[in-house]
């Protein structure tokens, strides 16, 4: 019949996108995609399939968009050395 050879593969061109609401939700659904995945940085992840996906605590959007051009730059370079979003570290 009509396949791919091999299976379908994925690639970074197609990614999924989960909001979470607290640290507990972004740690029970981050470990449950990396099981048999791969940890990226920045929140991004990579399931078993090779499905690219990115696992957000809701709370992160408040810290890299604070008025305080200080507390959002501390969120956005703290961000940038995480893999899993850890909200308790984008700020001081």
């Amino acid at each position: 019949g009509m396949g791919w050879p091999g299976g379908p593969t994925f690639n970074d061109s197609i990614s999924l996108s989960i909001s979470c609401d607290g640290q507990e939700e972004t740690d029970r659904l981050w470990d449950a995609i990396t099981h048999e995945g791969s940890a990226g940085q920045c929140g991004w992840c990579k399931d078993k399939f090779g499905v690219s996906w990115q696992v957000s605590p809701i709370q992160m959007r408040e810290h890299l968009e604070n008025p305080d051009p200080v507390k959002s730059a501390y969120a956005w370079n703290a961000m940038r050395s995480m893999t899993k979003i850890v909200i308790s570290d984008l700020h001081e």
